[in-house]
């Protein structure tokens, strides 16, 4: 399993806007590549076509995974703040980070119990168990899925969402030291970008 996450991280509503245009244009490069993918999740924020993280799952393939080093690391947009003209600030930074997972070795950790789907649906919902809960035995994190009609289909975003909570629970673990580090490599990362993005159009500058 490979997933990309873009994240505004603590930033404004402008570095959400960006992580909207970053989807946009991901989805569009995809399809122009036959790169297969699906959104496994998507934390809005208070605008229209912004987000505070997307979290998508790539097909497992070299193809893939060279493309999705392209959105790894700090990223630039570079643009007037469409949402507060008068503001001087035209730098808005966002990031991407690439996780790779063994599926098959990951689910030996994983606890998965099926149950009822609950809420609006009808007669499938009624008579099929179709929801998943993943529990990682290890630290207890646990996450439900209901959304998709299928019990493969839960499994799988339940797997992903249940490694995303892990590599966030990696980084909140971070001894005081370690944190002091990845701050200053996050500021060199901002004075540095990966890849940077101008105008309304989110062109990219490479």
């Amino acid at each position: 399993m490979m997933l990309l996450q873009l994240t505004s991280g603590q930033g404004p509503i402008e570095c959400c806007k960006a992580v909207g245009l970053a989807l946009k244009t991901i989805e569009r490069e995809c399809q122009a590549q036959n790169i297969d993918y699906s959104i496994v999740e998507a934390v809005g924020a208070q605008q229209k076509g912004c987000f505070k993280s997307i979290l998508i799952e790539l097909e497992a393939t070299q193809k893939a995974k060279q493309f999705a080093h392209h959105w790894q690391g700090a990223l630039l947009w570079v643009c007037q703040s469409p949402f507060r003209t008068k503001h001087k600030r035209k730098n808005w930074f966002f990031s991407g980070n690439l996780y790779e997972v063994n599926t098959q070795q990951f689910d030996k950790a994983i606890d998965y119990q099926t149950c009822r789907a609950s809420g609006a649906g009808g007669q499938h919902v009624n008579k099929t168990d179709s929801a998943v809960q993943a529990t990682h035995r290890e630290t207890g994190l646990m996450v439900r899925v209901e959304s998709e009609r299928s019990q493969h289909a839960n499994k799988r975003l339940a797997t992903a969402l249940l490694l995303q909570k892990l590599e966030m629970l990696k980084q909140t673990e971070i001894s005081e030291q370690d944190k002091s580090r990845w701050q200053q490599h996050w500021e060199v990362q901002r004075g540095n970008p990966s890849r940077t993005f101008k105008g309304e159009r989110f062109t990219p500058q490479d």
